[in-house]
């Protein structure tokens, strides 16, 4: 009797019912109504958090996708068609020279200046092509962290102590937590490595150049379409910001040669796609957003519409797309929910996290590089807010700690680490992140008060 109707199973209508599948089911049903029927809606602090997640997800959308992601996007798609795996094991591998491998990685951000989610992207796709876990690591921190235009504001406006402990510890951080990386997960990381150093030496389609040259004005156009405002008015920096424009479209214009002349587009298709981008440009040239967009649509209809390498290109570009956005618009949301934005409260009152990372505990620097970790930083603007925390009270160790932890980290970007490298890789890499800011908080704070 019990062998034919064992006690977790039901017989109904002739089939067999999992009794424990069906509680699960139940109890998840159970919570969804629950949550619905005590939803506080109407609560102001609720209201809030959930207008704030809706602003904060349309100023990602409006800042962050078309300029900086998309370009990523394409980038990481061309690295995995156009850069072999063979290549990413010997200059990136585990077995790589090491100080080559990570000099490379730990510097990347002073070329990129892109915040913690347009980074994703290319760090998937150099890992997925055969990079190190400490290499990939490395990079993964150092692109936003490490950022030219971020680190000379920070000196300007909260002190060259602070600026010059930030570029130190954003360098170190990113080889000493891509070490760790390597040596904690190093026998999953030899069998990895073993694996893909067995791969033959694909037959080389164009020299080395040209994929370099192809590379570089992909990231030229990443690089000063998101070239931000400085502070003066005046200077290099702001001599650059006053034609970003212009060179963004030298870039894409040479980007265009490339296609047709190294990928085989048809100039037909290219002149084509490029039309709609350069009228929108001349009518409208105080929106250039309408051009970049017009550029985009342009492009992948021609690579998508292409055979070979083009196509594969597109396709690529469109995985990583798929894989990307959903968890990282999942992630905005929820973090701005919680925190709000910059200067706006979510459901966890500012006044908790500025009481809580006075002075320069312990405890304090703990707080500051976690609440770094979760909140959601676009490029640059972590400096303002930090000098805000300061004038409320918040000591200099915790906002070093936050500067560290803050740029190279969010909620986003840790849910889109753990799709590319799984759970126990994620969770490893923010507590290296945040326990490592929370060392250099104390120290920092203990020399300067």
């Amino acid at each position: 009797m019990w062998a034919e109707n064992p006690p977790n199973r039901i017989a109904e209508d002739g089939n067999a019912m999992d009794i424990r599948k069906e509680i699960k089911v139940l109890l998840i049903f159970t919570a969804v109504f629950l949550g619905f029927f005590y939803l506080p809606v109407g609560q102001p602090r609720f209201d809030n958090a959930i207008f704030e997640a809706l602003l904060l997800l349309k100023s990602y959308a409006r800042d962050h996708v078309l300029l900086c992601l998309i370009p990523a996007f394409f980038i990481a798609g061309g690295i995995s068609v156009f850069i072999s795996q063979a290549s990413v094991v010997k200059y990136l591998g585990a077995r790589a020279n090491k100080f080559l491998a990570y000099g490379v990685a730990s510097v990347s951000g002073s070329v990129l200046a892109v915040c913690s989610c347009t980074v994703l992207p290319l760090f998937a796709g150099i890992y997925r092509m055969g990079a190190g876990l400490g290499p990939a690591c490395a990079f993964l921190y150092s692109g936003p962290a490490i950022n030219v235009l971020a680190i000379a504001l920070t000196a300007r406006v909260l002190g060259i102590e602070i600026g010059i402990a930030r570029a130190v510890g954003a360098v170190l951080f990113s080889v000493i937590i891509g070490l760790l990386m390597h040596l904690i997960f190093r026998k999953e990381e030899h069998a990895r490595q073993t694996a893909r150093a067995a791969m033959p030496e694909p037959q080389v389609t164009r020299p080395l150049w040209q994929n370099g040259v192809y590379f570089a004005t992909m990231i030229g156009v990443l690089v000063f379409a998101n070239w931000g405002a400085p502070g003066e008015e005046t200077g290099f920096w702001h001599a650059v910001y006053a034609v970003k424009w212009l060179i963004t479209g030298a870039f894409a214009a040479a980007f265009g040669g490339i296609l047709i002349v190294w990928l085989g587009v048809k100039w037909w298709k290219a002149l084509a796609a490029a039309a709609p981008a350069v009228v929108l440009g001349l009518l409208f040239p105080a929106a250039p957003m309408l051009a970049f967009a017009a550029g985009v649509v342009g492009l992948c209809v021609i690579t998508a519409s292409s055979q070979g390498e083009p196509k594969e290109w597109f396709t690529s570009t469109w995985g990583f797309a798929k894989q990307i956005l959903p968890l990282l618009f999942f992630g905005v949301l929820v973090a701005g929910a919680l925190l709000g934005r910059p200067n706006h409260e979510g459901l966890i009152p500012s006044a908790w996290v500025t009481s809580a990372v006075g002075g320069n505990t312990f405890v304090a620097n703990l707080l500051a590089s976690i609440a770094g970790a979760f909140m959601y930083f676009a490029t640059l603007t972590e400096v303002p807010i930090v000098q805000g925390l300061i004038g409320a009270g918040m000591g200099k160790g915790p906002a070093l700690a936050l500067l560290l932890a803050g740029p190279a980290l969010s909620l986003p970007n840790m849910l889109v680490i753990r799709s590319i490298m799984g759970t126990k890789k994620t969770v490893v890499y923010v507590l290296l992140v945040v326990v490592m800011a929370t060392v250099s908080g104390v120290v920092f704070g203990t020399f300067f008060k």
